[in-house]
């Protein structure tokens, strides 16, 4: 597991594609996590991805699958249920 101060540290990051799953927030300041998935798929990069926000709506959620995402995660987030959702993501990849 890796951490990264904003998403745009994560994109600039070449070990990053060898991630097998991704947990981005929708809303961060330098980039969101749609874009972020985006790029990184612009990349070749073929890993699972949950995106976790405070700011669920049926729009996000479709935009989010689009873009690849397998989940949307609403926060506050249950440490319990984000730990299972990583490991059927990481099961699935």
């Amino acid at each position: 597991m890796r951490a990264y101060a904003s998403g745009l540290a994560l994109l600039a990051d070449p070990t990053a594609l060898g991630a097998v799953c991704l947990v981005a927030d929708y809303r961060m300041p330098e980039i969101d996590g749609l874009s972020i998935l985006r790029r990184l798929r612009e990349r070749g990069w073929q890993g699972q991805a949950l995106l976790i926000t405070a700011f669920p709506s049926a729009r996000l959620v479709d935009q989010a699958l689009a873009a690849g995402y397998s989940r949307v995660i609403e926060k506050p987030l249950v440490e319990a249920a984000l730990v299972e959702a990583v490991e059927r993501a990481v099961a699935a990849y």
